[in-house]
């Protein structure tokens, strides 16, 4: 099977079957015997096609008189090869319709006529302005490519001034970026080790702790990974465990913890002091949090399931510091899961917030007097975030709000409230942080 056809079968997942591209894409590259070369273009493909759907299908439409009534293998072949023409410099348009066609072939002979028709068709027409409109919504959905109903709910929260750019954030590429763990090595170490390995690597954008990384072989295989010296984790999500003024001894609730990241950040930064409990509401999921922590050699950190949404009455008033990194609808972090621009929806987003109350509701009663309540999500959306933080202090009069900040970054938006919100960049993923004490 060659890179084509591998990239077909991820976006075939997650367009028809609703899969995650991250875990498809993933299982996809570890199961095979892939060149580096194609995994890099493979997976070019993947999070290009996907981020690019709605205007590809824009395109599409120009060309075929009813998209609906195309079978989804053969649309899906449209969709990657329409990708790589229009967004891909390097692979020649006439490599890319030839696999097309024979990608088709195992459909029907009709099936390779059509694709072939369509695609010389774009061929002829791809410097054609296809959108030819001043609309700055339509404009915006097409250049960007998102629904319409995301960039009007976007813009009534953020207005002129932020909207393009976080649609232009939210499609920029990201590298990976690791966080060194500071309470066993140095950073100029594992900064020195990686280089050493053939990684190309900077500082990171915010973090003391960052490493950001962008070329180099997959990092989890690499030596420093795992003896436990970095852990891969976005600068966005670095912040948060920082954010709780935690102090040796502390007994720390994460109600909310998988896959861990801000968890073993927690642990790390206590130095094998105090005890943090790690709370998920899936078994299967605390399972990456033991391996974490096992390979960072934790031994302050214990996991168990617990629905968050129902008051635990053993940790009322027991614990000094509380992480909710609530459940949201994540648009802040599109640039890394853009299947997210096609699976949600206006009512999602409100769906979503009556349960990141309810965490909070009982969140609140498990901090001590004097305690800090951590809220933090991935998301953009200003009910789940500053609004969530209005009501739960209309709502707990025992608690207020304490301001945070990580530098000046011109991504960083600091509320006169207290509360910050990160753009998306090509640094950092959205991300919404705010800090509450119990008095």
């Amino acid at each position: 099977m060659n890179a084509r056809e591998l990239a077909l079968n991820v976006v075939c997942k997650v367009f028809n079957e609703d899969a995650y591209s991250n875990i498809v894409l993933n299982k996809e590259l570890n199961n095979k015997d892939i060149k580096e070369v194609d995994r890099g273009l493979i997976t070019e493909i993947v999070y290009g096609t996907i981020k690019y759907k709605y205007t590809i299908d824009y395109i599409i439409r120009v060309f075929v008189k009813d998209i609906r009534k195309v079978d989804n293998y053969i649309l899906n072949i449209l969709r990657i090869t329409i990708y790589q023409m229009r967004y891909l410099d390097k692979v020649p348009n006439y490599a890319a319709v030839n696999e097309a066609v024979n990608l088709a072939k195992r459909k029907s002979q009709g099936a390779s006529k059509f694709v072939n028709g369509v695609l010389r068709n774009y061929i002829r027409n791809k410097d054609k302005d296809f959108l030819n409109k001043d609309n700055k919504f339509e404009r915006w959905s097409y250049e960007y490519s998102f629904e319409p109903w995301m960039v009007k709910f976007l813009h009534k929260q953020y207005g002129d001034r932020y909207t393009e750019l976080i649609l232009k954030g939210l499609n920029s590429r990201p590298e990976v970026t690791v966080r060194v763990n500071l309470s066993k090595y140095s950073y100029d170490e594992v900064f020195s080790n990686l280089e050493e390995s053939g990684y190309e690597i900077y500082q990171g954008f915010i973090c003391k702790e960052a490493i950001r990384i962008s070329k180099g072989s997959n990092i989890e295989k690499n030596k420093s990974f795992i003896e436990g010296k970095i852990t891969v984790q976005d600068e966005s999500a670095m912040l948060v465990a920082p954010s709780m003024k935690l102090q040796t001894g502390d007994v720390v609730l994460d109600l909310c913890s998988a896959p861990g990241g801000k968890t073993t950040h927690i642990g790390e930064i206590l130095e094998g002091s105090g005890q943090v409990f790690a709370f998920d509401i899936h078994e299967n999921k605390l399972s990456l949090i033991r391996q974490n922590t096992n390979r960072l050699s934790l031994t302050n950190i214990s996991c168990d399931t617990m629905d968050a949404t129902k008051l635990n009455e053993d940790f009322i008033d027991k614990a000094d510091k509380v992480l909710i990194d609530v459940p949201c609808s994540g648009l802040g972090i599109i640039r890394k899961k853009p299947e997210i621009k096609w699976n949600k929806s206006l009512k999602n987003l409100k769906d979503i917030v009556e349960i990141q109350r309810n965490i909070m509701d009982n969140a609140s009663k498990y901090v001590k007097k004097g305690g800090v309540l951590l809220y933090s999500t991935c998301t953009l959306n200003k009910e789940e975030n500053e609004e969530n933080v209005k009501w739960f202090l209309n709502n707990h009069s025992d608690f207020k709000l304490e301001k945070v900040f990580f530098g000046d970054a011109n991504n960083i938006i600091y509320s006169e409230e207290g509360y910050a919100t990160i753009l998306p960049q090509e640094n950092m993923d959205g991300f919404f942080i705010a800090r509450l004490i119990k008095v």
